[in-house]
């Protein structure tokens, strides 16, 4: 016996109605269209602004560091103090706005450690003195010489030097970046080494010895207990990114997995196994099932190629579609009901008309349909009479 259930056990979504969704606002609808604009390109800079950030903070940096230290090396020229071979007449100070040579101040014998103590006690300061070979050299914040064309170039263009009490190899270091290495001139050349490196290394990888060495390589990796985590993972992306295995995709395919009814998209990249081919009696495919939103990690999967649908997609079409979940479609791929229009009405199949025969019955099939839900006819008196054993009375 069936019996109604009552209205409070009906579930409570179906009690309330369900709103309408509203149009958006059309400040909002342009502002959301705008970002459809702008964030794809955005993004594409801000990927390769923070790639060159990495090349020029792990690699350029260092690189240009260790030059800076070899040119400042075979450079730099520093004194603690005034040389014995430099005579005091080639000492200058300057008091109260005049030049003069270190004689016309202390005219006594004085040692040359003690010039400084003394000129500083006569209101005077140093200037310079001249070297030998003819370079003047002034006094820095550190109380050390250096000549003075080094001081003059950095003193146009101190950057974040302090030249208050910045030391000879601070300075040196900024003139260096300015006369050997400045920044117009280390880029393209850095790009082009760099390219270099790649593509000998590359070259260098592609013969047997260099394929036995990173193999060697690899497996010290790979005993290294928390970096052979990290290296598989990395390796892993990088490989799909970089490596040639992405040009073996022949096409892009749905196959019914994990289950028939649910699709998933693929990509074809080879025939399998002989014997797969064999237990099948009929052509097969390996594919690679990716990942979302990751596709450098997914299943491989070998499937009847009768069970497949080849998908008017190219490679870099359906990663696209991967790494955004299914919310990137091809513009040629969109259904039409998602692009704001009905989809095709679907063609009722012909039928043809029936017979005379057919129509009879049909017309009594349908009578006896009727009076199914008729009340029963009324029985004759005959069918009254019947004794209960069945006979009937004459």
């Amino acid at each position: 016996m069936n019996e109604t259930l009552p209205d409070s056990a009906e579930p409570a979504a179906a009690k309330r109605p369900r709103r309408a969704r509203q149009p958006l606002h059309p400040f909002r609808r342009a502002v959301l269209r705008g970002l459809g604009i702008v964030m794809p390109p955005l993004l594409t800079i801000v990927l390769f602004i923070w790639a060159w950030s990495m090349i020029d903070g792990y690699v350029l940096r260092p690189a240009e560091g260790m030059l800076n230290f070899a040119i400042r090396q075979a450079i730099m020229r520093a004194e603690q103090g005034i040389p014995r071979d430099v005579p005091l007449h080639a000492v200058f100070v300057t008091k109260d706005g005049q030049l003069m040579p270190l004689p016309q101040l202390i005219r006594t014998p004085i040692p040359r450690s003690q010039i400084p103590t003394q000129v500083e006690a006569h209101g005077a300061r140093l200037a310079y003195f001249v070297h030998e070979d003819g370079t003047p050299f002034v006094p820095v914040g550190s109380g050390q010489f250096i000549p003075q064309p080094v001081l003059e170039r950095v003193q146009q263009d101190p950057g974040e030097l302090l030249l208050a009490n910045a030391t000879p190899e601070a300075i040196y270091r900024r003139y260096v970046e300015l006369v050997y290495l400045p920044r117009w001139r280390v880029i393209p050349v850095f790009l082009v080494l760099f390219v270099g490196v790649l593509y000998f290394l590359g070259k260098f990888m592609a013969l047997g010895a260099g394929r036995l060495a990173w193999k060697n390589l690899e497996g010290i990796i790979h005993r290294l207990p928390l970096v052979r985590n990290v290296y598989s993972s990395v390796k892993q992306v990088t490989d799909f990114v970089f490596s040639e295995q992405e040009v073996e995709f022949t096409r892009v395919v749905a196959v019914q997995y994990p289950r028939k009814g649910i699709w998933s998209v693929g990509f074809v990249t080879g025939e399998s196994m002989a014997d797969i081919y064999s237990a099948a009696n009929e052509p097969v495919l390996t594919i690679l099932i990716p990942t979302s939103p990751m596709p450098a990690t997914g299943f491989t999967i070998t499937t009847r190629k009768s069970e497949t649908i080849d998908l008017d997609l190219s490679i870099d079409e359906a990663i696209q579609f991967i790494v955004s979940c299914g919310v990137v479609v091809p513009p040629h791929q969109i259904p039409p009901t998602a692009q704001g229009r009905a989809a095709p009405p679907l063609e009722a199949p012909a039928v043809e008309a029936p017979s005379s025969s057919e129509r009879s019955e049909t017309g009594n099939l349908s009578g006896t349909s009727d009076g199914a839900t008729e009340s029963p006819p009324h029985h004759s008196d005959r069918e009254e009479t019947e004794d209960p054993d069945g006979d009937e009375n004459a």
